[in-house]
């Protein structure tokens, strides 16, 4: 099944401690699309202005990604400027945000858009994603959601309105604990569950993530990598790959979800080793298969046989 995402597609200007790239290909909506185009269709519906290049769509569409829902309006595309300090994925300070066309952003779904089973609501206004599912012909299988503390912080109401009603809620660390109010991240993530959404994902950058499903709790690991050299697009990119496995195999067991947040986690290792979409977006399949492999391996041991006990010291 195809996924039809709503969000940003931006131009970003990055420092890191690896070097800088100004008005390099961003948004949340685009590394979604790369990211989970490799197992299963994508439409994006996004706006950019006139100064977009041309040669960003060709590079979409080469991903199969489905560009016919990327408005384009007279003005300046969405601008992002931030900068790394360190190669903590979790800390980076934002230096200047210019929403230009994407201020006046105010999606309009085709009746195709509206038959999509799968729906990814990325980071954008909390209004915005209400109406984008309330424009649905009917309830998508799944829907799931990703925000910020901008909007935790500034549309609290809103966004509770919105997230009472998907299925899977994507937030890191520091987020969830400020919309749930509290400071451990199991009691955040039941209090967020006690709202609507049926999963939780927590992003925690190099440290992983946490799987909240239900009564069921899975951490996953981040994949071990020498060099980090952007951050930027790393969740949108787990959450597309998370999301386009779902679509791909229509598993939504607590395997199957499981499944999901390790892929998730492979392809944002991916999307952080190069600037903007250069590494995410020249993948094959089996670099992704390889990876995948190699984080099984890394994050299994042997559980407790039948009947087997650990060693008890003398005590």
């Amino acid at each position: 099944m195809s996924i039809l995402v709503v969000g940003s597609v931006a131009y970003d200007t990055v420092d890191t401690p690896s070097g800088s790239r100004k008005d390099s290909l961003g948004g949340s909506a685009m590394y979604f699309s790369l990211s989970s185009s490799y197992f299963t269709g994508v439409s994006l519906l996004a706006v950019v202005g006139d100064d977009f290049d041309q040669k960003h769509v060709r590079m979409l569409e080469s991903h199969g990604v489905d560009v016919s829902g990327l408005e384009r309006r007279s003005g300046k595309t969405f601008r992002w400027s931030g900068v790394y300090e360190t190669e903590d994925l979790n800390t980076r300070s934002t230096l200047d945000t210019q929403l230009n066309v994407f201020a006046e952003f105010s999606p309009k779904l085709t009746d195709a858009q509206r038959r999509h089973d799968y729906l990814f609501l990325a980071n954008i206004d909390p209004e915005l994603q209400l109406d984008v599912l309330g424009q649905m012909e009917s309830r998508p299988r799944l829907v799931a959601l990703d925000s910020m503390n901008f909007w935790i912080e500034g549309k609290k109401n809103e966004l509770n309105a919105v997230i009472s009603k998907v299925d899977v809620l994507f937030l890191d660390e520091g987020e969830a604990k400020e919309f749930a109010g509290q400071a451990n991240l199991v009691k955040a993530a039941r209090h967020i569950m006690s709202v609507g959404p049926k999963a939780v994902v927590i992003k925690r950058g190099e440290h992983g993530v946490l799987l909240f499903n239900g009564d069921s709790i899975f951490a996953a690991p981040a994949f071990p990598l020498e060099t980090v050299v952007d951050p930027t697009g790393a969740g949108d990119s787990f959450a597309g790959g998370f999301m386009g496995y779902l679509a791909a195999t229509d598993d939504l067991t607590p395997d199957g979800y499981r499944r999901a947040a390790a892929l998730g986690s492979v392809m944002g290792s991916f999307c952080v080793e190069d600037f903007s979409a250069d590494r995410i977006g020249h993948l094959s399949h089996n670099d992704i298969e390889s990876r995948f492999r190699e984080f099984a391996e890394i994050s299994s041991f042997i559980p407790l046989k039948e009947g087997e006990t650990l060693p008890k010291g003398h005590y």
